[in-house]
């Protein structure tokens, strides 16, 4: 059996025990080489960027590059490429810090069905996780991300308005947007698409959240497209209108049990969907073909 890709990512100042989970998850999965670029921006504190590495090191991964400053919009996709470089020819994995990929076949099947479709990529669908009541807490290592996160929904494209899509495998030759959410003219062929269990409502993302907002809007973190302050504000109006928590009980976001060990019966019809009539919301728009927005009440 042909070796497995590495894994590409960019990580900012997580939790050791977040990043001691997802390194465990693709391991799992039989992914043995992971080229990591730190980085790590002037609100980090030299203890938690003390903790984050050391908990790498001690994960027997030495990250490729660190770097520090503001978070601007191109500063993934130059990290993410800058290792993609280094990674060499072949197939790559794509996956954020706070991202857990569930494949519907061995690593080696999804790749190679991918050569035959001849378009050097897979995609997948985030899959937002939440707390049982939407509050924004930490986890317990002990008790794992699965039982401290239980509900999932597509929070990202229906309360954000954020591209849900995500190219989890590309080749060497495909290059890929920012955000790893598409590959120009490398449309994945794979349905349904990959589950992409997406851990980013945890503690402090709140405070993530404005800072992005407002170094957004002051132009701080530069930004190409008024898209990443959009997202930021309609989630913090969001947790303005619902006491601090994400509305689990709203019909619209419409949260459901879910796990990592198996794939929801309603995935395939409703996920495949969802990946075929996407479109970026227009300006002002509410209701736009496909989209399935919420409402600003949501």
């Amino acid at each position: 059996m042909p070796a497995l890709p590495p894994l590409i990512a960019v990580v900012g100042a997580v939790e050791p025990a977040l990043l001691t989970a997802w390194v465990t998850h693709y391991r799992t999965l039989g992914i043995e080489e992971f080229h990591l670029a730190f980085h790590l921006p002037d609100h980090v504190t030299p203890d938690q960027r003390h903790r984050v590495q050391a908990a790498c090191r001690e994960l027997g991964i030495a990250p490729d590059l660190v770097s520090c400053g503001p978070w601007h919009e191109h500063t993934n996709p130059r990290l993410r490429d800058a290792l993609r470089e280094r990674a060499g020819a072949g197939w790559h994995l794509l996956a954020d810090s706070d991202e857990l990929h569930s494949y519907p076949a061995p690593l080696d099947e999804v790749i190679a069905a991918a050569d035959e479709s001849g378009t050097g990529t897979v995609g997948g669908l985030m899959l937002d996780r939440v707390t049982a009541d939407g509050s924004l807490t930490g986890w317990d290592a002990e008790q794992g991300l699965d039982a401290a996160y239980p509900l999932g929904a597509f929070l990202t494209h229906r309360l954000l308005r954020g591209d849900p899509r995500k190219v989890v495998l590309a080749h060497s030759s495909v290059p890929v947007a920012s955000g790893n959410h598409r590959a120009e003219g490398h449309r994945p062929a794979n349905r349904p698409p990959v589950v992409v269990h997406h851990f980013k409502w945890r503690d402090g993302v709140r405070e993530d959240v404005e800072r992005r907002a407002e170094h957004s809007a002051d132009g701080t973190w530069k930004t190409a497209s008024p898209a990443r302050l959009a997202e930021a504000r309609r989630l913090l109006g969001h947790l303005r209108r619902h006491g601090g928590r994400i509305a689990v009980d709203s019909a619209r976001l419409d949260f459901r049990s879910v796990s990592l060990a198996t794939v929801p019966d309603w995935w395939a019809a409703e996920a495949t969907r969802l990946v075929a009539t996407w479109r970026p919301p227009t300006p002002g728009g509410q209701n736009e073909p496909g989209s399935m927005i919420s409402s600003p009440s949501s």
